[in-house]
């Protein structure tokens, strides 16, 4: 219990992991960069970081340091369009310079920038113990960011890229404020590791995050033993709070992108935290595509180098006609519009009630004149509860959803509920949407609750984003009807007249792709018996959607 420092494992000796480039300076010229090896940066605590430096040749003038923070390995270049060919990512999008997650030096470095690949503290060959998302590295981050800003190469404006972790480093570095920081770029990163990763609902997770763990923690030095402490530390307490940011102190000029396609991952984490920072000048992108391609096509880059260009270089640059928000409103997969918003969520929602009726296995805009109830076996994964509600005319929903269940277990204390929305174009055949890096056949949106985790945070809350405390277990009795709220991660969805919304509930992973398919799963369950759901007079059910008018249409978005 308590820090990480007190329970470090083994370092894994698995020759699978075991291939990374042993500690050796090197630096060489090539293609109009100088490129040096194992860099030796000092830090406070008396080790030092490695980092990879990439950066013109023509030393004539400086340039300001982009840096990369990652886990996985400055050393090894992945190819996404080899490794992961459903991922979308073209072979010629990167160079055999370019790592996991991380911008391509091969394209930065002639554009008039320096490109830091830096080891997080404890990975690879090491000379410290390892942890991840602790103030300790994000104080040696600040360390490396201060470093780079003050090299004679270095023009003193640094920036921060990437992805997944690479992102969520930003947040919590940001939030310590370097002097040397000019602009962060946190491209799909969680930002509470415990509520947006460890338990999804409350419902702990139970494939992606162990595997995550040996991805990160490779090392000849402990590492902090992730899936132990998460066994430990079984709500939110001191030590996952201990991993989450001060957003409020971030006031760096921040370019936010975000998905609907990442959720279980991303997608949460990521709006919370632009929601939150205090950056004055802030802009938020939300896409529905698979989110390595997205990283890294022609355009988004372009978009990157703009940021870049205006606050590392003080260039003028397309940014200062930027809307605060750009959206993809999403039809089905590869197809979208493109829209533009002043806020998020976006100004001007009318957040509707849809009442379940159990009877009919509908959706409604009145409370069913009968109480009534649907029962299903949450340990057969072909029972479920369906309840459709038809659109009469062309509607966007585009935000936060709610789902209020009224639910009972017949013989058990507790429940484990997996929510999906999903649109049926015309009433009839399932549209599939872009769904975590590879997938094409997605929902619509994701939601889960843990019955025993229903606790709502009353100070965090709001109408339409339910937010758990995770800080207690409230069970319940056999047959006892309560009330829960799930919250239903946002998405961006038009539906057109004809179409219908399902909605559906089920006590088991609703999704679940075949293993050994990288995914986020949920496989310890406190499911028993029969399940309700409950709905009428009494036991008012419903869902809450987000109907908006966006009326800026910018381009046909794939």
């Amino acid at each position: 219990m308590g820090s990480y420092l007190e329970r470090l494992r083994e370092p894994l000796n698995s020759p699978e992991y075991r291939d990374g480039r042993p500690r050796k300076y090197e630096r060489i010229v090539r293609d109009g960069m100088i490129i040096e090896r194992d860099v030796e940066v000092p830090t406070r605590f008396g080790f030092t970081i490695y980092i990879d430096l990439f950066r013109p040749a023509d030393e004539s003038r400086p340039v300001p340091p982009l840096v990369v923070w990652t886990p996985y390995g400055k050393h090894d270049p992945t190819p996404l369009g080899k490794l992961y060919p459903a991922s979308g990512v073209l072979e010629e999008w990167q160079s055999d310079l370019c790592i996991f997650e991380a911008p391509d030096p091969a394209y930065w470095v002639p554009r008039g920038y320096a490109v830091i690949h830096a080891e997080t503290p404890g990975n690879w060959y090491a000379n410290t113990e390892g942890g991840y998302f602790t103030p300790r590295e994000a104080e040696a981050h600040y360390d490396l960011i201060e470093w780079a800003g003050t090299q004679d190469w270095s023009n003193g404006k640094v920036g921060l890229s990437g992805v997944s972790y690479l992102a969520s480093a930003q947040w919590r570095v940001a939030a310590l404020n370097p002097p040397h920081l000019a602009a962060i770029n946190p491209w799909e990163g969680w930002s509470d590791t415990f509520n947006d990763i460890v338990r999804h609902g409350g419902i702990p997770e139970t494939y992606f995050w162990p595997h995550i763990q040996v991805r990160w923690g490779v090392s000849d030095h402990k590492v902090e033993d992730l899936w132990a402490l998460t066994r430990e530390h079984l709500f939110f307490d001191d030590y996952w709070k201990s991993k989450v940011p001060e957003f409020s102190n971030i006031d760096v000029p921040a370019y936010v992108v975000s998905s609907w396609s990442d959720h279980g991952v991303h997608t949460r984490g990521t709006l919370e935290g632009f929601k939150r920072i205090a950056s004055p000048q802030k802009w938020l992108e939300i896409h529905g595509s698979k989110k390595w391609a997205y990283f890294y096509e022609p355009q988004s880059i372009a978009r990157q180098s703009a940021f870049f260009d205006h606050f590392l270089k003080g260039e003028d640059s397309e940014i200062t006609q930027w809307p605060a928000v750009r959206l993809h409103v999403r039809d089905r997969h590869g197809v979208a519009t493109q829209k533009t918003a002043a806020a998020w969520p976006v100004e001007n929602t009318d957040y509707r009630r849809l009442y379940l009726d159990a009877g009919e296995g509908s959706l409604n805009g009145e409370v069913p004149a009968e109480k009534c109830s649907v029962s299903y076996d949450p340990l057969d994964d072909a029972q479920e509860a369906n309840f459709d509600y038809r659109f009469e005319e062309d509607a966007e929903l585009v935000g936060h959803m709610k789902l209020c269940l009224h639910v009972s277990a017949d013989e058990a204390d507790d429940m484990d509920l997996f929510v999906t929305i999903e649109k049926l174009d015309g009433g009839t055949s399932k549209t599939g949407f872009t769904h975590y890096a590879f997938f094409e056949d997605g929902p619509v949106a994701f939601g889960w609750l843990r019955l025993s985790r229903r606790e709502l945070d009353p100070g965090q809350s709001t109408e339409y984003q339910p937010i758990l405390t995770n800080a207690t277990e409230q069970k319940v009795a056999p047959g006892e009807v309560v009330e829960a709220h799930v919250e239903i991660l946002p998405s961006g969805t038009r539906f057109s007249a004809g179409d219908v919304l399902r909605l559906r509930v089920k006590g088991r992973d609703i999704y679940n792709y075949p293993k050994p398919m990288l995914y986020m799963r949920h496989e310890d369950t406190v499911n028993i018996g029969t399940n309700r759901i409950h709905t009428g007079p009494g036991a008012e059910s419903y869902l809450l959607v987000p109907m908006v008018t966006l009326a800026e249409e910018l381009a046909d978005a794939q």
